[in-house]
């Protein structure tokens, strides 16, 4: 009589008992579970949108996704060296309001123009760093306090109004430039200018993590500052500098903005604080710092993008849309936690 092999069974209770025997192994085993289902669900949605798979809705995808992934890479540098930015839409909506207001309203050339909201955005960014490393202050208090000062000084800067309009007491002098309207909305061979523009920075972003000695900082101060300091890394010029990129990443991702929308408004990019940061938690950076890549972050904004068009797609209310877009973050977010804790 031949001998039972004492292996269980693939699919049998008793190899799944195997699976589960300790705690580190349920944990992991229901991390599994629910991401398969997770995107078992994803798909069927997905496939199920209509007109999904239509080239006029890839396009669509592809136009509206580059200033989620721009604010994205910031948001990576800034995660990875232990901080958060909540400004990333205040800050956008500002430069790319002071860029249309400069233009249409001042009669300033486009380029200079540009170079307003450029500036404006390094500006910003390195005064959230100096708050931040000269008055001790918590990432999360500093960045939310200038958010709500950038948005008021948006909010001054265009009257409450879009930009260009009619009902500004002072005289329109243009409407926004065919150089701001490709930016946003122009094509290279096909694909999205705008697109292209997202990639480049997630190549630069990727090389400044990998190949420069900013990024060994970035990354050491946030996985242990004592050391980092120890070990001679400038503490507060490293988050300085951290800042400073992100501003200026957000006001190109702002203009990008309003060349797509073809205006400017105070009140725009309200929501891509949290998808920023979910889009960086999703690419599986860690979100207390000291480890992740824009790569990864690339693959998270694609993801939340794709979300957010298949929910368009079967008509669900924009309400509903943010319950959903906030339950995706706390799973995502307990879900990275669970598994960095149960990794070993």
């Amino acid at each position: 009589m031949a001998k039972q092999s004492s292996r269980p069974k693939v699919l049998s209770l008793e190899w799944l008992k195997s699976r589960v025997a300790t705690r580190q192994q349920r944990a992991r085993f229901l991390i599994r579970t629910i991401i398969v289902v997770m995107g078992g669900v994803f798909c069927y949605a997905m496939l199920k949108a209509p007109g999904f798979l239509t080239i006029s809705n890839g396009i669509n995808m592809a136009q509206r996704m580059p200033s989620l992934i721009i604010v994205a890479v910031a948001q990576t540098l800034i995660i990875i060296g232990a901080g958060i930015d909540l400004s990333v839409g205040a800050v956008m909506a500002f430069c790319g309001s002071l860029t249309a207001v400069a233009f249409c309203y001042w009669g300033i050339p486009v380029w200079v123009a540009i170079l307003f909201g450029l500036l404006a955005g390094v500006t910003i960014g390195s005064i959230t760093g100096l708050i931040i490393t000269k008055g001790r202050i918590p990432d999360f208090i500093a960045t939310l306090g200038m958010m709500v000062t950038i948005r008021g000084i948006a909010l001054i800067l265009t009257k409450g109004l879009p930009v260009p309009s009619h009902f500004t007491v002072v005289r329109l002098r243009a409407y926004l430039p065919p150089e701001v309207i490709w930016l946003g909305s122009g094509r290279i061979l096909g694909i999205p200018a705008s697109l292209i523009i997202a990639l480049a920075i997630v190549a630069v972003g990727w090389l400044i993590l990998n190949h420069t000695a900013l990024g060994r900082s970035i990354l050491a101060i946030g996985g242990n500052k004592p050391a980092a300091i120890i070990s001679g890394i400038n503490f507060d010029f490293t988050k300085i500098k951290i800042y400073a990129i992100s501003g200026l990443l957000c006001s190109l991702a702002g203009i990008i903005l309003i060349g797509r929308m073809n205006s400017a408004n105070a009140l725009m990019a309200g929501e891509i604080n949290l998808q920023s940061i979910a889009a960086v938690i999703i690419g599986g950076t860690n979100l207390f710092g000291g480890e992740g890549g824009v790569i990864g972050s690339l693959f998270g904004a694609g993801v939340l993008s794709v979300m957010s068009n298949i929910l368009n797609l079967h008509n669900v209310q924009d309400f509903a849309q943010d319950v959903f877009q906030g339950l995706v973050i706390i799973g995502v977010v307990v879900i990275d936690q669970l598994r960095r804790r149960y990794a070993r």
